[in-house]
């Protein structure tokens, strides 16, 4: 299942809590992970646990982690139904995801990151 919170929502940290500053989400993702307070959070939730996450800001993608690429796909597909993505640079580990859900790949001259986007649904 797939929410929409904020780090308003009464149990954002509940669920987001243990993802900031967790050095096993670096490790994967080359990417630190801020709760910064103009983020939307799109999290895949499995029995109340966050299995993946997505975060947006003024439709760039800021923050991607996921456990398994199915969700991380069931994520994607939500917010592209929602919004037109703009250029967004994200971690390169997901990009055989990003180009399922039809996001185009524009940059990879970054050692860890590349630059996607998507603005037609």
């Amino acid at each position: 299942m797939v929410v929409k919170i904020t780090n308003q929502n009464e149990n954002f940290y509940q669920y987001m809590g243990k993802f900031f500053g967790s050095r096993l989400v670096e490790r994967q993702t080359n990417d630190r992970i801020y709760d910064d307070d103009n983020k939307q959070w799109y999290l895949y939730l499995e029995q109340d646990k966050v299995k993946a996450f997505v975060s947006i800001s003024k439709n760039v993608i800021k923050n991607v982690y996921t456990t398994k690429d199915e969700y991380l796909v069931e994520i994607l597909k939500n917010i592209t139904k929602e919004m037109l993505i703009t250029d967004s640079i994200v971690t390169n580990v997901y990009c055989e995801v990003y180009e399922t859900c039809g996001f185009e790949i524009k940059n990879q001259a970054y050692k860890n990151f590349v630059t996607i986007s998507r603005e037609k649904n």
